[in-house]
């Protein structure tokens, strides 16, 4: 009898720290707004960064690219700045 209420006290542990986890992970997300891509990377990539530009410097020297976390959904729109023409 006892090991039936801890399983039950264990699971409604684990489906509370699940909601409460998934109901943060926007909050995180929108403070990086740009993530690193390429092969490398599984799924978004890694979106660990806060401009573009931040993105770009971790990009260079790898076949990496950087582009807007698609985890922002509802957020403003991001541009991802146009680069310069050469000469």
């Amino acid at each position: 009898m006892w090991g039936r209420k801890m399983r039950t006290l264990f699971l409604a542990l684990a489906t509370s720290a699940t909601i409460f986890a998934t109901s943060v992970a926007p909050v995180v997300a929108s403070e990086y707004r740009y993530c690193l891509q390429g092969d490398d990377y599984a799924g978004a990539g890694d979106c660990g960064f806060t401009s573009y530009q931040q993105c770009q410097a971790t990009a260079s020297g790898r076949t990496a690219y950087c582009g807007v976390n698609p985890y922002l959904a509802n957020a403003a729109v991001l541009t991802i700045p146009a680069r310069p023409r050469r000469r």
